[in-house]
């Protein structure tokens, strides 16, 4: 193991641990149930890391409209519902039907109101066409999704001016910096990261939380 190695390690646990996932919602057992579901469905939910960043994003642009591709079991939805500003309603697209039947139930859970989250069950591309120019405080998708290029220009469509763009899984399973690593997936996703980071109208930065995620900020 290379010198210091450990310790990085180390520090990634400590930031997986900083913000403790019990203290988001009363139900203390939520997310990690919310996890569980995920796993069993064959999803990758966000770790903890990620989902503390992402709520801090949503926070921090007081998002009262956001918009989720990849519902997944509903952990991604909820730290993004607990950082946005009370009365907000997050848009979350998913193409699996009982991806969002474990989200609805996690949802219950925290007794989110029906009110606060808009689930739609369709193929992303399609649905987020339909969606408002410039209406959206926050987008957010995974970087191995699908047509991720096609996402990402939806994305600065929709977004508002200074509006965030969040996208987890931005380092996927430490092979994106692994140059050995070439298959479609690994390639897909640095070209997703290239196209952010080169676009001029977005301020980009990438951490390590969780399984990495890039945020963007969108400056017209």
């Amino acid at each position: 193991m290379p010198a210091g190695a450990a310790g990085k390690v180390s520090s990634w646990v400590h930031g997986e641990e900083f913000v403790d996932e019990a203290s988001l919602y009363p139900d203390e057992g939520l997310l990690a149930r919310a996890r569980e579901r995920g796993n069993e469905l064959g999803v990758d939910p966000v770790l903890p890391g990620a989902g503390a960043l992402m709520r801090l994003l949503a926070a921090s642009v007081q998002a009262r409209a956001a918009v989720e591709i990849g519902t997944g079991s509903g952990v991604g939805s909820l730290y993004l519902l607990s950082g946005m500003a009370p009365g907000g309603v997050l848009t979350t697209i998913d193409p699996e039907v009982e991806n969002q039947r474990a989200a609805r139930e996690s949802f219950a859970e925290a007794r989110i109101r029906p009110s606060r989250v808009r689930t739609i069950a369709g193929q992303p591309r399609e649905v987020i066409g339909r969606l408002t120019d410039h209406a959206y405080d926050l987008v957010s998708f995974p970087a191995h999704a699908p047509h991720a290029l096609d996402l990402l220009t939806h994305a600065r469509r929709l977004l508002r001016d200074g509006g965030v763009l969040v996208v987890p899984h931005a380092l996927y399973r430490d092979r994106v910096a692994d140059p050995a690593a070439r298959d479609p997936h690994t390639q897909s996703v640095r070209a997703l990261l290239r196209a952010i980071t080169e676009s001029e109208d977005l301020v980009a930065a990438l951490t390590g939380s969780g399984d990495g995620v890039l945020a963007a900020v969108l400056r017209r």
